[in-house]
């Protein structure tokens, strides 16, 4: 057994029938090599599909707003990078050397890439069922653990905002940086009465994420 054939049988639980599908996964775009970012794509969308359906059946007395919110939480970047974190990816994603200078193996940005793309190489390779397992298993304890609902941090600040008479909290770029591979941005946000926080993510819409949830923690003390 080849050593991705072995590594995937080991952490992904699947004898994988072509493991160039889970070698692409773990390439970075920064190498000459064909690379994960089709296969993000797919695993993206099968991932949110796996768990909707897990939440559906297991939260079923939830409103469809509540279901979103959990599944916003539980596919997120941030969320897929901890997964990553959890299964020891790091030392077997293949980067350029730039990247690897970079220390892009340790991004939350690449991370969550390259376990989306190893969801969407369990698709191709054995179906939903493959992929289905190592989903189930992997996120297992985030699933079962959030008994309650959360609210999305910008619905919760603005909620906020509005129960103390205030504008809609406003959300501003304040930077963007690191390399084309793995951008970063620092987002702002801020209260008509000034209170401000800024936070940093590898999208915008995560940095906005985590922005709002610094700016709730600082005003609700």
């Amino acid at each position: 057994m080849t050593g991705i054939a072995k590594w995937v049988r080991e952490t992904l639980g699947h004898d994988p029938v072509e493991p160039a599908h889970f070698a692409r996964a773990l390439t970075h775009p920064s190498t000459a090599d064909p690379d994960y970012q089709r296969l993000e794509f797919l695993g993206d969308r099968v991932l949110g599909l796996i768990v909707a359906d897990w939440l559906y059946a297991r939260y079923d007395a939830d409103a469809e707003g509540k279901l979103n919110n959990r599944l916003s939480q539980l596919v997120s970047g941030t969320t897929c990078a901890a997964i990553g974190r959890d299964i020891g990816v790091a030392p077997h994603i293949r980067l350029g050397k730039q990247a690897r200078d970079d220390g892009a193996a340790d991004s939350d940005n690449v991370l969550g890439d390259v376990v989306e793309a190893l969801i969407g190489a369990l698709y191709l390779d054995g179906g939903l069922e493959a992929a289905k397992r190592f989903v189930l298993g992997a996120w297992d304890g985030r699933v079962t653990g959030m008994e309650k609902a959360p609210l999305h941090p910008k619905s919760a600040l603005q909620e906020w905002a509005a129960a103390n008479g205030f504008e809609p909290p406003v959300y501003a770029i304040v930077r963007e940086s690191g390399p084309p591979h793995d951008p970063r941005f620092t987002v702002s946000a801020s209260l008509p009465r000034g209170e401000t926080a800024e936070a940093e993510a590898g999208s915008k819409r995560e940095a906005e994420t985590e922005a709002a949830k610094a700016l709730l923690e600082k005003v609700a003390k």
